[in-house]
Formats: C-alpha cells, sequence, structure tokens
C-alpha cells in the first residue's frame, strides 16, 4: 500500500511542475546559439517603443521575456533574440 501512495504523490508532483513549467510562459522563440542573439537592452527599447514601462527583463528558454507595465497591467512579452521579434504577449 506505501509504494502505491508514494508513487500515486510522486506523480501528482509531477503532474503540477509540469503544468507549472508550462504556464510561466512561451519559451520558443529561436534556434540561434546564444553566442549570435542581440542584446536584451534592445528588447527592452522595443517594448518602451509600444509604450510599456520596462520593469525588468530575462531570458526565458530561448526568448528575452520583458516586463512591462502598460495602462495599469502588467504584461510578458516574449521577443526571439535572434530578430527582436515579439513572438507572444501575456497579461496578468
Amino acid at each position: 500500500m506505501k509504494v502505491i501512495r508514494v508513487a500515486a504523490v510522486a506523480l501528482t508532483i509531477g503532474i503540477g511542475m509540469g503544468s507549472a513549467a508550462l504556464a510561466d510562459g512561451f519559451k520558443d522563440c529561436t534556434k540561434l546559439d546564444k553566442a549570435s542573439w542581440k542584446p536584451a537592452s534592445d528588447a527592452e527599447a522595443k517594448a518602451k517603443a509600444l509604450g510599456y514601462e520596462v520593469r525588468r527583463s530575462k531570458i526565458e528558454g530561448s526568448c528575452y521575456e520583458v516586463y512591462g507595465v502598460k495602462e495599469g497591467k502588467l504584461y510578458e512579452l516574449f521577443y526571439s533574440p535572434e530578430d527582436l521579434s515579439l513572438k507572444h504577449t501575456i497579461a496578468k
């Protein structure tokens, strides 16, 4: 009985972790090697040009994830570091 409970708990934790990772955001923007990426500051500048107040940015998978505020709402913007195209936007 203990083995079944342990397995069920492990499965539940694994499913929860997997869905949390997927819920975190968009992760696939380029296959280009990181050494060839454009600077993250350029992605921030693109967000600012769209009217966002940039709070911070980070690398998420193969994307630049820029956190910005516009009209009082928080957004996550995902840019391709290859060409700085906007790939995905999430309103929080």
